[in-house]
């Protein structure tokens, strides 16, 4: 058996346990009356509602099955969706006080499941799968990030821009001023004078990396960004990994970047990635390192 399909097969097999030891097929989930579909979206929805749009996508659901979820919890008299007070046009969930005490019965039940998979093991036993667990959730996450070309002006690489910015202010010992740096600017990250790539996770912007394409000379990367929210996932080296596919398959054969100094993650990812520090070759004002990679 191949090694792709040795891994594939532990996969389902792990997934075929944990169903099996959390109640995911029995259409009593924790003893009430209904599966743990019904019983993921009351606690998603929290004590405070959540918009439709944004419970389907912290969910993965469809939208078809996400109304049906929501209309049976309606029927139940758990929820009601109604407009959102900010925003007419926005469908919000919320729970009724029935739903409020329905959520809080499930929490203590969940709370008495998960106790019941630690009481057999012993304190060693506990802390590893506790562990273990802890690993499986990031790298799952991991796993739902999606990566894709973005025009600029979209308003989520806006976003993660104008992050990127902030935390560059915030870190720089003398600050940051955009217009003081070396553009990089709507029209010269657009094809064919460059492009932008968008992290999202569940459809929330986590991530950035842009290029700035030069035929016959050297590839400059910009823009690279992880929200804190989905550091340790591994995100930077995967954006990063994916800007230099897109240098090569544009005929790049070198990329060059700078970085400041107290950037000091950006700089350890950089070099376990295969770039050598090397003369400054720009005079960008808030860089003191100047790093090259042959692709």
């Amino acid at each position: 058996m191949s090694r792709p399909t040795e891994m594939i097969a532990g996969v389902r097999r792990f997934n075929r346990t944990v169903t099996e030891r959390v109640g995911a097929l029995e259409d009593h989930y924790l003893a009430r009356d209904r599966p743990l579909g019904q019983a993921r979206v009351l606690w998603e929805i929290g004590l405070d509602g959540c918009d439709v749009r944004t419970l389907r996508s912290r969910l993965g659901l469809d939208s078809g099955y996400c109304s049906r979820l929501l209309r049976e919890l309606e029927g139940d008299g758990l929820v009601v969706v109604e407009p959102s007070e900010r925003d007419r046009r926005v469908r919000t969930a919320r729970l009724t006080r029935a739903g409020r005490a329905e959520r809080t019965l499930l929490d203590r039940r969940s709370d008495a499941l998960a106790r019941s998979m630690l009481k057999p093991l012993d304190e060693r036993q506990r802390d590893r799968l506790v562990t273990a667990m802890g690993e499986v959730e990031r790298l799952l996450t991991a796993s739902l990030v999606e990566i894709r070309r973005v025009d600029p002006a979209d308003p989520r690489a806006r976003y993660c821009v104008a992050e990127y910015f902030a935390e560059l202010d915030r870190r720089f010992r003398t600050g940051f001023d955009p217009g003081a740096s070396i553009s990089a600017d709507d029209d010269e990250l657009r094809l064919p004078a460059g492009l932008l790539l968008l992290a999202t996770l569940r459809d929330e912007p986590v991530g950035c990396g842009a290029l700035k394409l030069h035929p016959g000379e050297p590839t400059e990367l910009k823009r690279m960004w992880v929200a804190p929210s989905a550091r340790g996932l591994g995100l930077g080296r995967r954006i990063l990994a994916e800007l230099e596919a897109e240098a090569v398959e544009r005929g790049g054969r070198v990329i060059h970047l700078e970085t400041n100094g107290s950037l000091t993650e950006a700089i350890a990812l950089y070099r376990s990635s295969g770039y050598v520090e090397v003369d400054p070759f720009n005079d960008e004002p808030y860089a003191a390192h100047w790093f090259e990679k042959r692709v």
